[in-house]
């Protein structure tokens, strides 16, 4: 009976979202030639490949460093970027001994900076269970960049808009982007 109930309780969080990036809703703003719209983005959400350089540390500190990184594309919300674990300085995170889940990609462990006893903010995540379709991140970390200072290439990034989610927003991404008040059913 255990499965059978999230079963269907995935199958309800899956549904409850009302756009799935096949059309932009009327509120979405216009894009200009090397711009990209949230709106654009699917759902389900889809893995691609990163090119460019990614880092994620604070001050001096490096945590995370990679040219071999994937991002995540879901309908509304800013690209999540995931560094492969060999890529990753993990004795320099510590477990929050909290989890969190996502009906898409499946149950991650948080992490905040070790030795940071004065700021225990979920400055990471790493998926150590998930769903299928998300087997390739299985292991990778992602980086919040409202905790650590997180970069594309040599663009700093800013962190999604509520403060929950881990999305990297660019200077080339056009939204609205989910995350703040009222936009819970985007």
């Amino acid at each position: 009976m255990e499965v059978l109930e999230l079963t269907l309780s995935v199958q309800r969080a899956r549904g409850k979202w009302r756009y799935r990036g096949g059309e932009r809703p009327a509120f979405a703003e216009a894009c200009s030639p090397g711009e990209e719209s949230v709106w654009d983005f699917p759902r389900p959400p889809r893995l691609e490949r990163v090119a460019e350089l990614l880092l994620a540390g604070r001050g001096e500190l490096v945590v995370a460093t990679t040219r071999h990184g994937v991002r995540i594309l879901e309908t509304a919300g800013a690209p999540t970027y995931y560094f492969p674990p060999e890529d990753v300085k993990a004795s320099l995170l510590l477990d929050l001994d909290e989890r969190s889940s996502c009906e898409w990609k499946g149950l991650a462990t948080n992490f905040c900076l070790r030795g940071e006893t004065h700021d225990t903010r979920m400055a990471g995540w790493r998926y150590d269970t998930t769903f299928p379709e998300f087997e390739s991140i299985r292991g990778w970390f992602a980086f919040h960049p409202g905790v650590l200072t997180c970069f594309i290439g040599d663009e700093q990034v800013r962190p999604q808009p509520g403060g929950y989610y881990g999305g990297w927003v660019t200077k080339h991404l056009k939204g609205p982007i989910k995350g703040g008040s009222g936009s819970e059913v985007w």
